[in-house]
C-alpha cells in the first residue's frame, strides 16, 4: 500500500515512517504542504496522512486544493495538535476521511488506517475479492474468474483499483484523469472508454454502468 506522509516534525516524521514501513507500506515523506500536494497530484496513493500545521501550505490547504481543484479522492487522515473543534469541522467540510488528535498511540493510527482500508476497499494483500467467483491481482495486472486468469493493461488495472476504492459512487472521466494520469500523459475520453470496455468484457457488461452525461459507476 502506498502512503504519503506530510509531517514537518523530524522526530515524529521518522517515528511514523519507521512504523508504517514496518507494516509493509511504501511511504513517501514530505515536510511541507506544497511538496505533498505535488506528489499527490502527480502520483497515485492509497492513503495520505496530513499534518495541519506545515510550511508553505497547511495540511488543510492541501486537502481543500485536492478535493476542489483536482477532484482527487485519495483517502486522507488529518493529524493535528489542535484540540479545538474549529479545525475538526473545517477538515470534514473539506472532505477529510478521518481525523486524529496528537498525541496519539500508533495502535490508534493502525486502527484508523484499517478502517479506511475496509471503507475504500484498499487491498493490503496481493488479491482483492470482487465477488464470490472473481478476484483481482493488482500487482500482476490480472483478474481471476474461477480457474481462468485474464491479463489486463496497467492503466486498466489502475482504473479498476480506483473503481473498487469508490464502489457504487459515480465517477466522472475528469476524476479518473486527475487521479490516474499525470498531466503529460493525459489520454482522450475515447481511450478511457476503450479501457472500460475491456474491463466490462472480462467482468461483465453490468459491472461498470455508464451514467449518461456524468460518468461511470462500479458495482
Amino acid at each position: 500500500m502506498k502512503v504519503l506522509l506530510l509531517e514537518d516534525d523530524p522526530a515524529l516524521n521518522d517515528l511514523l515512517n519507521e512504523h508504517l514501513e514496518d507494516k509493509g507500506y511504501e511511504v513517501t515523506l514530505c515536510t511541507n504542504g506544497q511538496e505533498a500536494l505535488e506528489y499527490l497530484i502527480d502520483n497515485i496513493y492509497d492513503l495520505a496522512l496530513l499534518d495541519i500545521n506545515t510550511p508553505l501550505m497547511t495540511g488543510l490547504e492541501v486537502l481543500k486544493t485536492l478535493r476542489d481543484d483536482y477532484k482527487n479522492r485519495t483517502p486522507i487522515i488529518i493529524l493535528t495538535a489542535y484540540q479545538d473543534t474549529k479545525h475538526l469541522k473545517e477538515s470534514f467540510e473539506n472532505g477529510v476521511d478521518d481525523y486524529i488528535k496528537k498525541p496519539f498511540d500508533l495502535e490508534e493510527l493502525d486502527q484508523r488506517i484499517m478502517k479506511l482500508c475496509k471503507q475504500f476497499y484498499i487491498e493490503q494483500s496481493n488479491e482483492v475479492n470482487i465477488n464470490e467467483t472473481t478476484s483481482f491481482l493488482p500487482e500482476t495486472c490480472q483478474i481471476r474468474i474461477g480457474n481462468i486468469t485474464k491479463n489486463i493493461a496497467q492503466k486498466e488495472r489502475d482504473i479498476l483499483k480506483y473503481f473498487i476504492k469508490h464502489k457504487s459512487r459515480v465517477i466522472s472521466s475528469e476524476e479518473l484523469l486527475q487521479n490516474i494520469w499525470v498531466y503529460e500523459e493525459m489520454p482522450t475520453d475515447a481511450t478511457i472508454r476503450v479501457y472500460i470496455k475491456n474491463l466490462r468484457e472480462i467482468l461483465g457488461k453490468d459491472s461498470i454502468q455508464t451514467i449518461r452525461g456524468i460518468g461511470y459507476k462500479f458495482e
